[in-house]
């Protein structure tokens, strides 16, 4: 009577102690896929009168010649397959902004590629990106408005270096089913639609920015974020520039307390909102509305003029701000509601966060050299994903600025 039964085995070398003659014999069934994997044991039971002692034995022998053989070619392999595992695992992570995601997600693939080193980015929110950094869970952070001086002080791997990669708008997008033409809005307006103070779309108010329009006599719904942001905190960094009355009340931060409207998780889900809910009004980054396909508003600037946002009115509300920044900036700077007849007044940097004192020699080297290569190459593809590039003199004082690293020798 024969009894098969395959045992599946953690490892070969580990099972060798199983074979033997005494009771029914054992012998390993080896397979291409058991040299890779795992050894599968196959206990069969004989007829003990027709087997020898002697056969058993030369037939222990045999399983035992070739299962150390199973053993030596699974370790080799496992050896393998943990230097490719190492080979293709993450270098850096990150976690902040949704506002530069669309960016980012190209330049660390374009970076991978030309350089093998990977980066895994979360775009969680400038807030979940700054808490992160500050309790030391990723190598760099990322934000869309900058540290406030409270926040670099709870920073337990001490001082924190910002350095803007780009610079973006964010747009006042809505959804407002047969409205034909351009939308206006003026600062102050925006500033009573989001504190709930203007509830219709055919107010008095927003009909006076826009004279000859049909406007619908429908309800405006809010949506904002609903997760700490640095989109938020260039919105309402404008609305307080703008609004006393914002001011007094919500006031600027990356996460303030909504007089009304919904909340949406990140850009794509405040985006994602609007596009699903007639009358709806909300402020996203410019690539997530363009994306989505969604109208957006052309607003008021401190010029008077009405501009839509475009990579050209957010480079003209950064111009000259480089040539204007002290030798000793920390590039914590707004640029909202900027002077200027073609500047689209929200617009802001963005930035990256890493610490100064780096304690990982080959991750701060690494991180340096990203940073090189984003601000030299990285630059120039942002146009494309409709982001400003920098000024070029900027870029090239955060190259030096690079310098300012400091690294922790190796082994560190």
């Amino acid at each position: 009577m024969r009894e098969t039964r395959p045992i599946k085995a953690a490892n070969c070398c580990d099972n060798l102690v199983t074979l033997g003659v005494s009771g029914p014999f054992v012998a390993p069934y080896l397979t291409a896929s058991s040299l890779q994997h795992s050894l599968l044991i196959t206990t069969i039971t004989h007829r003990r009168p027709r087997m020898s002692r002697r056969h058993i034995a030369a037939l222990a022998y045999a399983a035992l010649i070739l299962a150390a053989a199973a053993c030596t070619s699974s370790e080799e392999d496992d050896t393998a397959a943990t230097s490719a595992s190492r080979s293709g695992s993450v270098d850096l992570t990150g976690a902040g902004a949704t506002f530069p995601y669309p960016l980012y997600s190209k330049w660390f693939s374009d970076y991978a590629t030309a350089t093998g080193v990977r980066i895994n980015y979360q775009s969680i929110g400038s807030g979940g990106g700054i808490r992160q950094l500050s309790e030391g869970t990723v190598d760099f952070g990322a934000t869309d408005g900058p540290m406030t001086d409270e926040e670099l002080g709870k920073a337990k791997g001490g001082a924190i270096l910002h350095f803007p990669t780009v610079l973006g708008a964010v747009a006042v997008a809505y959804n407002l089913p047969g409205f034909q033409g351009e939308l206006r809005l003026s600062g102050p307006v925006v500033a009573d639609i989001f504190l709930g103070n203007i509830k219709k779309w055919n107010d008095p108010r927003i009909a006076a920015l826009n004279p000859g329009v049909s406007l619908p006599s429908s309800d405006i719904l809010v949506v904002h974020r609903s997760d700490g942001s640095g989109t938020t905190y260039v919105f309402s960094d404008y609305l307080s520039a703008v609004s006393p009355a914002w001011a007094r009340g919500p006031g600027r931060g990356k996460d303030v307390a909504w007089p009304t409207g919904l909340g949406g998780k990140g850009n794509e889900g405040v985006a994602g909102q609007i596009k699903q809910i007639p009358g709806a009004i909300g402020y996203v980054e410019l690539a997530y509305a363009n994306q989505n396909n969604l109208p957006v508003a052309a607003i008021q600037n401190a010029a008077g003029a009405f501009i839509k946002p475009s990579i050209a009115a957010v480079t003209a509300a950064a111009a000259g701000v480089a040539a204007q920044l002290p030798p000793d900036t920390d590039y914590r700077i707004s640029i909202v509601n900027s002077p200027g007849a073609e500047a689209y007044p929200i617009s802001s940097f963005t930035w990256l966060l890493l610490y100064r004192q780096q304690t990982d020699s080959v991750k701060a080297r690494k991180l340096k050299d990203f940073l090189r290569w984003a601000l030299r190459e990285g630059e120039k593809q942002a146009a494309a994903l409709d982001y400003a590039p920098l000024p070029a003199a900027m870029a090239d004082r955060l190259v030096q600025r690079l310098d300012s690293i400091r690294i922790a020798p190796a082994g560190g």
